[in-house]
């Protein structure tokens, strides 16, 4: 913040928050809690306020400092003098090969998300230094308008919502704030070690910033500002994309139109395709994967063995259709229900008759021959799946059910001529899912 801007207080800090008139009844704040600088005052602080919500501290003791447990006593301590309940919780932080920090944060956030309810809100202590930080690390690891976004002010955690109120504050005023009201606070001896890309930063870097440049925090958060209100837009367009590329359900995952992706621009088609794989849950390729999609799904012939794969997530083309699919296909079973009688057939059910002998599952071994129901000859197994649109991926796990040594229905595609329960009769209903 600039000299003319406002000291940090409780006033000012209640100009960054959520109209908190508007809550449900029983509305829980929540606020992340570690007992430093900077979640100590945005904690005295929300306590000065006298919130028309309950107010309750959420600290995480992540068991990886030797004063991990006097971090959290001290924390007790601070609560029980502001008269804010404490909700303390022990994790086990197991680094998967991103680094610690990326760990304790994963296992931070498993926590918070378990806690906020429908319409809860948890408050956390980022300020303007830390959101400095975050768009330079971002800047340095390659990124677009959605990473130097940097963080935003509100986004949605669970079942509530996730406010960062100090964005706007650097740290040296929340010090400020806290001497002036003789807080007491942890520090976390890891934040000297300058091994940790974000501390160097902070240690080594920012001072530097600050001294050649006063006012460059204030300038990075107008471009993390920008750039979020341009990601709105890119969004936006994406959103309308997708809609017109007409998002299918498919027996695992799901799939869009490729003729209308491809009529896209590339840099289109990466907007509508990130959005796709986000919006399902999925994380966005790297640069490299962007060129094989387009190389290998988007200007090459159809293939059914072309496949690009990252993460847990894999991209296929079949019949002008752009699937979207987990890496490891899940096992997709075949669920045999005894279905009562039904006055007319056509009803889009599969049904098998009932009473069958030695019904049983098998798998195609090649060279399987029959009749679907309602047709005059019996054709391969092969042109009968591709005549019904099978994904080529799945057809080597498609059940065959056989009475006997008899073919007599084919997954929930059809049954086979002969063996179809009647107007009428009771039948099994035929469904291969997940």
């Amino acid at each position: 913040m600039t000299s003319s801007s406002p000291i940090f207080s409780p006033a000012v800090l209640r100009a960054y928050l959520p109209d908190l008139a508007k809550c449900a009844q029983g509305t829980v704040c929540w606020v992340g809690f570690s007992g430093g600088l900077d979640s100590t005052v945005l904690l005295h602080a929300l306590a000065q306020l006298q919130l028309p919500v309950t107010l309750r501290a959420l600290h995480i003791n992540h068991q990886i400092s030797p004063h991990a447990n006097q971090w959290q006593e001290q924390c007790a301590a601070v609560c029980a003098q502001l008269g804010v309940e404490l909700v303390a919780e022990r994790v086990a932080v197991v680094n998967r090969g991103k680094g610690i920090e990326d760990a304790a944060r994963e296992a931070r956030y498993a926590v918070f998300t378990r806690y906020l309810q429908a319409g809860d809100m948890l408050l956390t202590a980022h300020h303007a230094n830390d959101q400095a930080e975050t768009l330079l690390l971002r800047l340095l690891r390659g990124t677009g308008p959605r990473g130097l976004a940097a963080m935003a002010m509100q986004r949605p955690l669970g079942a509530g919502t996730l406010v960062r109120p100090l964005l706007t504050v650097s740290r040296a005023e929340l010090e400020t704030y806290g001497r002036e009201h003789q807080l007491q606070w942890v520090e976390d001896e890891s934040n000297q070690d300058d091994a940790y890309d974000r501390n160097f930063l902070r240690n080594q870097v920012m001072p530097l910033l600050a001294r050649r440049w006063p006012a460059f925090m204030r300038k990075w958060q107008q471009t993390a500002e920008l750039c979020a209100e341009q990601e709105q837009l890119l969004e936006a367009i994406a959103r309308e994309d997708l809609h017109t590329a007409a998002t299918r359900r498919e027996r695992i995952g799901q799939s869009i139109d490729l003729a209308f992706l491809c009529s896209l621009s590339p840099v289109r088609q990466q907007n509508l395709l990130r959005y796709w794989l986000r919006s399902a849950g999925y994380s966005t390729p790297e640069q490299s994967h962007w060129r094989q999609i387009q190389q290998q799904l988007l200007l090459g012939r159809e293939d059914a063995e072309a496949n690009v794969t990252w993460g847990d997530l894999s991209l296929r083309v079949f019949r002008q259709r752009l699937y979207l699919l987990p890496a490891a296909l899940p096992v997709l079973t075949l669920d045999i229900v005894e279905q009562g009688a039904v006055e007319r057939s056509g009803d889009g059910a599969v049904r098998l008759k009932v009473g069958l002998p030695d019904l049983h599952i098998r798998y195609r071994q090649g060279g399987e021959r029959c009749k679907p129901a309602g047709r005059h000859h019996s054709q391969t197994l092969k042109k009968l799946l591709q005549e019904y649109a099978l994904e080529p991926w799945l057809r080597d796990d498609l059940p065959l059910v056989y009475s006997g040594d008899t073919l007599v229905a084919v997954g929930d595609l059809w049954v086979c001529s002969g063996y179809t329960a009647e107007a009428g009769e009771q039948g099994l209903h035929l469904r291969w899912g997940g």
